[in-house]
């Protein structure tokens, strides 16, 4: 039963504080819990706010997880985003919303997926011979660990390259049950280690019921979105809708009515207790952005409709491969798709949404140009001659 909402949000309400809670608005607390300060402790930060920092193959002006804290921070040097994620024992990577990195003190809360992965006794490889192939996995790592899956032996069978070996397929289902842990990517490859090794002694547990793990994860996707309906909260950390409805009640978020928004709302009470102020970051997004990766809620907080095009045939994409959001004044006001031709950035396809959007995708361009090492920028197509002159014009004056 869902409880009657006390406070009623503006849509303009609802827009300032999920930017807050993203950490687009203001100044949210970036620190590193408690970790020295520094690039590494402000990108710690970040992770522990957001969450969840979502993983892709993908790599334009670089890779999605640097993307997220860079959006957020600046020009954080690329090495010093890597070092804070992979290095001191901070976080791991597991599913959530996707394969995501998580804080480190979030591994308990996952007990829930590793006892329902173990459940089914398979994931989307079979394994042919699983006592013997995972606990070959297990001894070579005990012995020799950390490892990656090519140090384990390979991570292809010699067939087609989506058929993995059956080492590596025991070793990923041994990261998806927790018999084995990834806190650390080495040239994008995961590295696996020994659960024992990896997690602190305090955190080495898997004590908590599915209840208790789904209101932590519940609660925290509450915090991380400010304010959202069950489908943003459930999509968060990619729950079912009845687990949300399970423990919504005892999360400690209230209800609330959100103008324009069809069905019922939920905040996180911190995020009611100010109102959003300070400075709005000029930013160009990620498509794997917790801010927009939930498509429908995306459209429904900013009427922006986005959609990611790299895996559609090139013929028929609109905005290009890999189009960026561009984050100005609180709202989307446009996106790129942009690439790098040796120290220019391209902009091989933009737009606007209002001609007064040309001088922050101007600035938007000439940051992340230089965060990259480019020191030029060239439009090469726009939704109109007009957009590109604009754009080129603005780029000329900053």
């Amino acid at each position: 039963m869902t409880l009657a909402a006390s406070v009623s949000l503006s849509a303009d309400d609802a827009r300032r504080i999920a930017l807050r809670a993203q950490g687009f608005l203001g100044a949210p607390d970036r620190r590193g819990g408690g970790t020295p300060g520094g690039a590494g402790g402000r990108v710690r930060g970040v992770l522990r706010h957001l969450g969840a920092v979502q993983l892709d193959t993908i790599s334009v002006l670089a890779r999605s997880h640097e993307l997220i804290p860079y959006a957020r921070l600046g020009a954080v040097g690329r090495p010093a985003v890597e070092s804070a994620y992979w290095s001191g024992g901070h976080a791991f990577e597991y599913w959530s919303h996707a394969a995501c990195i998580l804080p480190i003190e979030e591994w308990p809360h996952f007990a829930f997926r590793r006892r329902a992965r173990r459940a089914r006794g398979h994931r989307w490889h079979v394994l042919q011979d699983k006592e013997r192939s995972t606990q070959a996995v297990l001894d070579r790592l005990r012995a020799d660990g950390p490892l990656t899956s090519t140090e384990l032996g390979g991570a292809k069978n010699g067939g087609e390259w989506f058929e993995w070996s059956e080492t590596k397929i025991a070793v990923e289902w041994l990261l998806d049950t927790g018999e084995v842990v990834c806190t650390e990517r080495r040239g994008w490859k995961r590295v696996y280690d020994l659960p024992e090794r990896a997690v602190p002694d305090a955190l080495l547990h898997d004590d908590l019921n599915d209840r208790e793990c789904l209101r932590r994860l519940v609660t925290l996707a509450g915090q991380s979105l400010g304010v959202g309906t069950r489908a943003d909260i459930a999509d968060y950390h990619r729950l079912k809708g009845e687990q949300v409805d399970a423990v919504i009640a005892d999360s400690g978020l209230v209800p609330v009515e959100v103008e324009g928004w069809s069905k019922p709302a939920w905040a996180d009470p911190a995020a009611l207790a100010t109102a959003p102020r300070g400075r709005h970051r000029t930013t160009l997004l990620s498509p794997f952005d917790s801010l927009v990766w939930d498509r429908p809620r995306t459209e429904r907080i900013f009427g922006f409709t986005h959609r990611l095009e790299a895996y559609v045939p090139k013929t028929k994409r609109i905005h290009g491969y890999f189009a960026m959001p561009l984050l100005a004044g609180g709202r989307l006001q446009g996106r790129v798709d942009p690439a790098r031709e040796g120290r220019t950035l391209v902009a091989r396809q933009l737009s606007l949404t209002t001609p007064k959007a040309a001088r922050p995708m101007a600035a938007a361009l000439r940051e992340a140009a230089g965060w990259v090492g480019c020191d030029a920028v060239r439009v090469e197509r726009a939704g109109s001659a007009q957009e590109a002159a604009a754009v080129t014009a603005e780029l000329a004056d900053l």
